[in-house]
């Protein structure tokens, strides 16, 4: 179309993407039929809270019997299938919200175990492998690390040697991070917990579960997971919620994260909503349906890159649990340029270029493009990678199909422009 050559795309590789799309009718017609079956689940569990129009009213102040506030948490319950819910503006992100589910539910003495390799480079100083104030670790509350299997599989003999008396609380990260390891599906999690509860059953499974909300029929807690935490400018907030984390599960757990969030005696009664909560309830009912988009974007990205020849992970034809995709360049230029075609496309500050920068909670710089409605949201279109071997950039987001596949197309010219991909 002569609007993809206006806005930058030359003929090769639009040509490229039509032959390319042809090929995916099926893939997005399963998407589509999770995110109705997701969406008809977000309406319910509304319609079974009594969500109201008063329920969209802020509060400010202590936040005392905030119906609105209260009836989102219900709701979150209730999509989670979980005891209770702790859904608030004042979790800053996700890692905050990881932060503060484990800091809440670990004391001294106690041993957090990760059976699915290093966490995500910003816990790494909320436990303490790299040492920071306030850490797990100065709390006296140790760390075990069991990788996964050169195949992707889980360690279980390793898994069984490392649990012990200490062993208080299990995370899963649910999405690779920054790792060109396989995503971890619902099925995957539940057997590796099942596995786990087996040996104890009063170790505390936690999953991370960025980036993976809405992607599948179930949840996390749907097979075994007794909290599962995110950020709600991921999926769960649909582009809209400008701030925000979640814990959903057992309510003890809750509990003790209410009680860390604010403090002990006020827990959940406390924290005003403010005016967010309209974006909150709508970001929400459009989750499911943003969500797929994401992933649209997502197959059609591994589509195009792979056939270009570069290593993608997941690759074309494999089903999907997250919406992150994996490129890897192997040189740091193909990083940078794929992070520029992002920004160029985004709807925000696109005539900017994203530079590397030394981040707080990472150990290399990173490169990060995201010109978004809600500063640093991934469910918008979006895309960052670390500067250090193997050079692999993380794609992600996109409110809406169309968008996902005109920022794939920039970042795929981008690449092109720079020399790193040969179209005959």
């Amino acid at each position: 179309m002569n609007i993809y050559k206006d806005m930058g795309i030359d003929d090769k590789v639009y040509k490229l993407s039509e032959s390319i799309l042809e090929g995916l009718s099926d893939r997005f017609n399963e998407i589509d039929r999770v995110a109705e079956i997701n969406q008809l689940k977000v309406v319910k569990a509304m319609q079974e809270s009594k969500v109201s129009e008063a329920c969209l009213l802020g509060t400010t102040g202590y936040g005392y019997n905030d119906i609105g506030r209260d009836t989102l948490e219900e709701v979150y319950s209730r999509i989670f299938h979980t005891e209770a819910a702790l859904v608030r503006p004042q979790i800053t992100c996700g890692t905050h919200a990881l932060a503060l589910a484990l800091m809440s539910n670990l004391r001294p003495g106690d041993e957090l175990l990760s059976p699915v390799g290093k966490p995500y480079d910003t816990l790494e100083e909320v436990i303490g492998i790299r040492p920071s104030m306030g850490s797990l670790a100065e709390y006296g509350i140790t760390y075990s690390q069991v990788d996964l299997l050169s195949n992707g599989d889980y360690d279980y003999e390793g898994i069984r040697k490392a649990i012990n008396d200490k062993t208080k609380l299990v995370t899963i990260q649910r999405s690779k991070g920054y790792q060109t390891r396989r995503s971890l599906s619902v099925e995957s999690i539940g057997e590796l917990i099942s596995f786990i509860k087996s040996i104890r059953s009063d170790i505390i499974c936690m999953v991370d579960n960025c980036y993976g909300e809405f992607v599948e029929e179930i949840e996390p807690t749907d097979v075994g997971a007794d909290m599962v935490v995110g950020s709600l400018i991921k999926n769960p907030g649909g582009g809209l919620a400008p701030i925000g984390g979640y814990i959903a599960g057992k309510t003890a757990c809750i509990e003790n994260a209410a009680r860390r969030l604010t403090s002990p005696g006020l827990g959940k009664e406390v924290g005003a909503s403010l005016g967010i909560l309209k974006d909150f309830y709508q970001g929400l009912f459009l989750a499911p349906t943003v969500t797929a988009s994401a992933l649209k974007g997502a197959i059609f990205a591994s589509a195009m890159f792979e056939k270009a020849g570069f290593p993608v992970l997941p690759d074309s034809v494999e089903e999907r649990v997250d919406i992150i995709q994996a490129v890897t360049f192997g040189k740091p230029e193909g990083v940078i340029a794929f992070c520029k075609g992002i920004q160029a496309a985004a709807p925000i500050d696109s005539f900017v270029s994203p530079e590397p920068w030394d981040m707080p909670g990472y150990d290399a710089p990173v490169i990060m493009a995201a010109g978004a409605f809600v500063s640093g949201s991934s469910i918008e279109l979006s895309a960052d990678g670390p500067i250090k071997p193997p050079y692999a950039v993380y794609f992600q987001g996109g409110l809406t199909w169309p968008h996902a596949k005109f920022g794939i197309l920039k970042a795929f010219q981008s690449v092109y422009d720079a020399g790193l991909i040969n179209l005959l």
